[in-house]
């Protein structure tokens, strides 16, 4: 599965660079949203299969939250570390892991406060995602399904979640779900936490 997303993502870049001509460049956001749609509507189709599925969620109850909870709490104390590590302040580094993979939202919610922190946002959550699509396979089978949703952040909803369906199993394919939409709406509050911190 790894290698197959490294070759896509490789023979991608070579056709934006030398293929595909600028008019289709230019309507990469259509044509992604489209496949992304495409994608998600056959991960519910397979989730949807699994009768058992949402009856085992429902018995996680509240349980279900300590995923996303310890995937923000990770982020954020890990972006510290890597802070510590470049001399970045804690509160321009946690905003940066507070970003959870949704490369476009932090980068701009951060514009205002700085064009390098911006970027560094940008960089630093695509970074994460494409290590989330090359590590989730590889998670999965040696560490644990669940385990695999933590890579992919905010991301778990939307771009990572088919690798994790056909990487894991339905049950946690839903999870992935719930912990990304949770996630995703966590970066709006968290970035401004974050970067206003007085340290």
């Amino acid at each position: 599965m790894s290698l197959r997303i490294i070759l896509s993502v490789s023979i991608g870049i070579f056709a934006g660079l030398f293929i595909l001509p600028s008019s289709v460049l230019e309507n990469t956001d259509i044509i992604i949203d489209v496949g992304l749609c495409i994608l998600l509507f056959f991960v519910g189709i397979d989730i949807g299969r699994n009768k058992e599925v949402l009856g085992k969620i429902k018995k996680m109850g509240l349980k279900i939250l300590l995923i996303p909870i310890m995937i923000i709490i990770g982020s954020i104390v890990g972006s510290w570390i890597g802070g510590l590590l470049i001399k970045l302040p804690l509160n321009e580094s946690g905003a940066v892991g507070a970003g959870l993979g949704w490369y476009t939202l932090s980068s701009m919610m951060l514009t205002n406060y700085s064009t390098e922190l911006s970027a560094l946002a940008f960089i630093s959550n695509v970074v994460r995602e494409i290590i989330a699509l090359i590590s989730i396979p590889f998670i999965a089978k040696y560490i644990g399904y669940v385990e695999s949703i933590a890579p992919a952040g905010a991301t778990a909803m939307d771009t990572s979640l088919p690798v994790i369906s056909s990487a894991t199993s339905p049950q946690t394919a839903v999870i992935s779900f719930v912990t990304g939409v949770i996630l995703s709406t966590s970066v709006p509050i968290l970035v401004p936490i974050m970067i206003n911190l007085p340290f």
